[in-house]
């Protein structure tokens, strides 16, 4: 498409030649002639310098001086360049389309509601009495249990699993392996010391557009239920134990893991590996960075480091005092020996 095109579908103001042809996307480093890329991040400057693409999009107040010899680099001027280069990534890479209809290898129950346009691949399970929404994709081997029910427009990964009773919402995006609605860990020890399964009863509910990535898993509430609210996305092998609530444009990002009953605030971020413990709330907008262990309560806004947690730029600190642990140690050691030979030598009372 042309540039002029591309402009008019961002939104954005051009700076350049609006003729040029456009035909991908591509990053600072590898883009070359008939490619659009971006800027977003500060530190990549001396690449957009360099860049060989016939244009880019930077944000209204972006400086650009060109290295010497490089054709003119024509520009669109964003107010978010990172969401319209995203954007555009969607224009030269439509979603594909899928065909209406059921595979002949997979099982449809007779109580199930296929939607209209609803496409059931290869070998898909669908029991009875769920319900599967309007234009909504089952890849391969994709399985729903007995009265779960998916929403319009979601797109289900091969092998994603959907237990009874559970809830999608519209335009859910379930990538491969995902499971909602597994049992939830509960076990009560008896006077043997044995431990006996506590029946998880409550369905997990996951409401309009949410991601969840590979091999993650929602688990199912032990009574009540496990909510996903609207917007969440949830990375690769995270775990939301049962009856946690995650609120909505939350990220979860790899291998997290909630605890059952938490309950995590909106737009919140919580990096990878955080580990939070069960019944306890973290508040709006909170950020927690990588390997965090949260045991208590975290207030609204928090921006928070370690295990356990404490505020980030006290973590910062004392992860720098710890690297001269060392040093501290043996200084401490020194003056002690010194101590004691003053004080063997010191005349008594």
């Amino acid at each position: 498409m042309k540039l002029r095109e591309l402009a008019e579908r961002l939104q954005c103001r051009i700076e350049g030649d609006p003729d040029i042809e456009i035909s991908a996307v591509a990053g600072l480093e590898t883009a070359g002639p008939g490619q659009v890329t971006f800027l977003s991040n500060p530190k990549y400057r001396a690449a957009l310098r360099s860049t060989r693409a016939a244009a880019a999009i930077l944000a209204d107040d972006e400086q650009i001086e060109r290295a010497p010899g490089l054709a003119p680099l024509a520009l669109l001027r964003s107010a978010n360049p990172y969401l319209d280069f995203a954007r555009a990534l969607g224009f030269f890479h439509p979603a594909p389309r899928y065909a209406p209809g059921v595979h002949p290898t997979a099982v449809v129950a007779k109580t199930a509601r296929i939607g209209e346009g609803a496409h059931i691949g290869p070998y898909c399970f669908v029991d009875e009495g769920a319900a599967i929404g309007r234009n909504t994709v089952l890849h391969s081997s994709v399985t729903v249990y007995r009265d779960a029910r998916i929403g319009d427009d979601c797109m289900l990964h091969a092998h994603a699993v959907i237990r009874e009773a559970c809830v999608i919402g519209n335009r859910v995006i379930l990538q491969n392996g995902v499971i909602i609605g597994a049992d939830g860990f509960g076990f009560a020890k008896d006077s043997a010391g044995r431990w006996q399964k506590i029946p998880q009863t409550g369905p997990t509910e996951i409401e309009d557009d949410v991601e969840i990535q590979a091999n993650a898993c929602v688990d199912r509430a032990t009574v009540g239920r496990t909510l996903i609210h609207r917007g969440v996305k949830i990375d690769d092998l995270a775990l939301v134990g049962h009856g946690a609530e995650i609120g909505e444009d939350t990220l979860l990002c790899g291998q997290v893991g909630i605890s059952g009953s938490a309950r995590v605030g909106k737009n919140c971020l919580l990096l990878g590996q955080v580990g939070c413990a069960g019944h306890l709330e973290i508040g709006d907008g909170a950020i927690l960075t990588p390997q965090s262990g949260v045991a208590h309560d975290v207030p609204a806004g928090a921006y928070l480091s370690g295990a356990p947690v404490m505020d980030h730029k006290l973590w910062m600190k004392s992860s720098v005092a710890l690297k001269g642990l060392p040093d501290l140690v043996r200084t401490v050691r020194e003056l002690r020996a010194q101590l004691e030979k003053l004080t063997a030598q010191a005349p008594g009372d």
